[in-house]
């Protein structure tokens, strides 16, 4: 909507301009003609220019689809993209626009051509950064590096506080259950919650939510349970936000799934790259640790008054483990390096993680030792002994 919208204002603020301007009365003024046959050439340039060059970034986005994963959109929603073309038709109906205005006049202001380059010139400036960052969302490093930037804001907007204690959290004392909402549509993501609204229409009811951000939700599968009170369908329904795939919005194991599958890519027999599986557990680590001392339990929403509300569906810090790791060290049992890079980083964050956290990580990291000593026996006796050292 954000992309139709910026489009459409670009093309009739191009409309706009295109019919002011050139009723300004200046003192300078050049030939009518020169100025149509310029403003034609332009205008139809810079719009064929940006359709070729959108064409090719079809194969671009193609390339990363296939070669990181499937579920990596960075590029393709990032906001360059339909600003750049918006942009472009914006020149393309001014230049249109500005032309037919012109009309049989024999002179026009020099504002028209001058609006006209300056246009010309921010369209290709946007092209120009369009590309680059293009040619980035192919490359290992930058959409790596993209990927952990979104996680991490998405992690410091749900995990505001550090964990305070090792006291398990307790469910919530909830009023007994009323009924259960289903979904009733066709398959759909649960991208996002709109938590002022759910709060809002609880009323004195309790909204338990069995479905969490990122889950699919399949027809007649159960979302939410009311508790103490009953919410009508359409309410809660309303609070949700729906489509075909999974964004970073509120969804925090998003950046573990994405890295997660270009690790697992990498260690295919058909790529057989541990470098670049070594390189997701870097990114993977940094995630990690910035998530192991926050305090996870932040399921209950509370209305203005205190009263919770709202009860979420969030992942536990073994769900995070699981899907960040568990797949990645069953794939690398035959690569040394990664063994030992996953080995490293799973010492490192048992040290920084809290005492009640760190079972899930201890019984991982004997796994990967236990691993890298049945498969590679020697190289595993060099490395205890480099450690014991």
């Amino acid at each position: 909507m954000r992309a139709a919208l910026a489009q459409l204002l670009c093309a009739v603020a191009g409309l706009g301009l295109g019919l002011l301007l050139p009723r300004i009365p200046t003192g300078t003024s050049v030939a009518s003609s020169r100025v149509t046959e310029t403003l034609v050439a332009v205008g139809f340039g810079v719009l064929g220019l940006a359709s070729i060059i959108f064409t090719l970034l079809f194969l671009v986005a193609q390339w990363a689809f296939s070669s990181l994963s499937p579920r990596l959109n960075l590029f393709r929603d990032d906001p360059i993209v339909w600003r750049s073309f918006g942009l472009a038709i914006g020149v393309w109906v001014f230049s249109v626009t500005a032309a037919l205005a012109i009309g049989n006049d024999t002179k026009v202001s020099v504002i028209v051509p001058i609006v006209e380059v300056v246009a010309a010139l921010a369209t290709l400036a946007l092209i120009r950064t369009l590309l680059v960052k293009a040619f980035a969302s192919i490359q290992l490093a930058p959409a790596l590096s993209a990927i952990a930037a979104q996680g991490r804001a998405t992690i410091d907007d749900l995990y505001r506080h550090p964990r305070t204690s090792d006291t398990r959290w307790a469910a919530p004392q909830l009023p007994p259950l009323a009924r259960t909402v289903t979904w009733p549509h066709r398959q759909a993501i649960l991208q996002q919650l709109d938590l002022r609204r759910l709060c809002a229409a609880a009323g004195t009811a309790v909204i338990v939510f069995r479905a969490r951000t990122g889950d699919t939700l399949q027809e007649g599968a159960p979302v939410a349970s009311m508790h103490g009170a009953d919410v009508a369908d359409a309410a809660v329904l309303g609070g949700l936000v729906t489509g075909q795939e999974r964004t970073f919005g509120q969804d925090p194991m998003f950046a573990f799934r994405l890295l997660a599958d270009i690790g697992l890519r990498a260690l295919s027999p058909a790529v057989n790259d541990p470098a670049t599986a070594v390189q997701v557990l870097d990114t993977i680590e940094s995630l990690l640790l910035a998530l192991a001392p926050r305090d996870l339990d932040v399921a209950e929403v509370a209305d203005d008054t205190g009263t919770v509300r709202v009860v979420l569906a969030l992942p536990s810090w073994n769900d995070y483990l699981q899907i960040a790791l568990d797949d990645l060290i069953e794939s690398s049992s035959q690569s040394p390096m990664v063994l030992l890079r996953a080995r490293a980083m799973l010492s490192s964050l048992r040290n920084a993680a809290p005492p009640q956290r760190q079972p899930s990580i201890a019984w991982r990291l004997h796994h990967v030792e236990e691993l890298a000593a049945s498969n590679f026996p020697v190289l595993w006796r060099n490395t205890a002994h480099q450690d014991a050292g």
